[in-house]
């Protein structure tokens, strides 16, 4: 019998207790996976290279203010800048009030919409379709499927911020790196709609040449419009993004506390556990020393199998966390965690945690039942 045999056996001695303590380190891996991944997707990821070029210019007070439509151009002249476009936000009621009929809705200039979200990719049929229909939209991917919208349909908007509905009609339907759930219809449309958002947007999208040009290009613009009553915050794509994560609270100490209480509760099952099952062994632990076996030998024998049955149950968590984010990840009600997936990274750090958390748990018993004398051992009555 090999020496990796011999701890695979013993760590499945007893079949009942290494399930329950597969089963109590599981799951919260499936805890620690999912963590892991949404602070990977809120604080990690960068989203796409083009993603990586692209600013959002707001009011600098709230988004419930508007900016005039003419700092548009003057946004477009600062250096580094390739293309600016301006962005509505609606907030229509589509069929009813139901949250799994929500999503986003922005007017926008068909024009200049695909020059600045360059990753976005539609058939230029459907492109110039919407350009030249006012009362035309497109539709996300992943949001076309889910209401089964195909090109042509007509959809209609009831107003919720302002009294006006909007009678809209499908003219392309776009992908995206992620699935955005969103809708994008003529600004133009709206302000005929609304006469009081004539010459005004909620925000601007701009693209710039390169992502070193980002910093410049906020601070340039924030500092054009210092003096203006309208002021504004010009920041990059993904942290304006993680504005709307802070609404929610710290969100990133709110992740970081679930990850320690995780680590912390599968250290003490498996601690206690081999405890446990390393004390009633104690009688082993002599027989094996008069049989030649080294307390450094023992401490491996012990440890090694704390680790096995760790790891193991680290690969369970990590496919039970890895199928719950692909289901997430694939709910179109969820449309904040649309894309969202474990990747390997995530993967490998989980199970080095596992591994890790099985090593220290057995770490202190199997070197105190190393040092078992052995006739104090043959004599043990456990």
């Amino acid at each position: 019998m090999t020496l990796t045999t011999f701890v695979t056996k013993s760590a499945f001695r007893n079949k009942r207790r290494t399930f329950l303590t597969m089963l109590g380190i599981a799951l919260p891996l499936v805890i620690l996976t999912v963590m892991m991944t949404v602070w990977r997707a809120f604080y990690a990821d960068n989203g796409s290279q083009q993603s990586t070029q692209r600013l959002i210019t707001r009011h600098r007070v709230s988004l419930t203010f508007s900016l005039p439509i003419y700092y548009r151009q003057k946004m477009a002249a600062v250096p580094g800048v390739v293309a600016v476009v301006p962005t509505q936000w609606f907030g229509g009621l589509y069929i009813d009030d139901k949250p799994e009929h929500f999503f986003a809705q922005f007017a926008t200039d068909p024009l200049d919409f695909f020059k600045v979200y360059t990753d976005f990719k539609i058939p230029p049929d459907q492109l110039d379709a919407w350009q030249h229909d006012r009362a035309g939209a497109v539709a996300d991917g992943e949001l076309a499927k889910k209401f089964h919208w195909r090109v042509g349909d007509r959809i209609v908007l009831k107003g919720t911020i302002w009294d006006a509905n909007l009678e809209l009609t499908i003219r392309g339907i776009y992908t995206a790196p992620q699935p955005t759930q969103s809708l994008y219809f003529d600004r133009k449309y709206l302000e005929e709609a609304v006469p009081v958002m004539k010459d005004q947007s909620g925000t601007f999208g701009i693209l710039a040449a390169s992502p070193g040009d980002v910093p410049k290009i906020a601070a340039a613009i924030d500092d054009m419009f210092h003096n203006s009553p309208q002021q504004t915050k010009t920041e990059s794509e993904k942290a304006f993004g993680l504005d709307f994560v802070a609404m929610l609270g710290n969100v990133k100490a709110f992740i970081l506390g679930i990850c320690g209480a995780v680590i912390f509760a599968s250290l003490l099952v498996s601690a206690n556990t081999m405890a446990m099952s390393i004390r009633e062994r104690t009688r082993e632990v002599a027989v094996l020393k008069t049989l030649g076996f080294t307390r450094k030998a023992v401490l491996a024998l012990f440890v090694g199998e704390a680790v096995v049955v760790a790891v193991l149950a680290g690969v369970v968590g990590i496919l039970l966390g890895s199928g719950l984010m692909y289901t997430v990840g694939h709910n179109p009600n969820l449309g904040f965690f649309q894309g969202i997936s474990v990747n390997t990274v995530t993967m490998i750090l989980a199970l080095l945690l596992a591994g890790l958390v099985g090593f220290v748990a057995a770490l202190f018993p199997s070197y105190h039942a190393s040092q078992v004398d052995i006739v104090e051992g043959l004599r043990y009555i456990g």
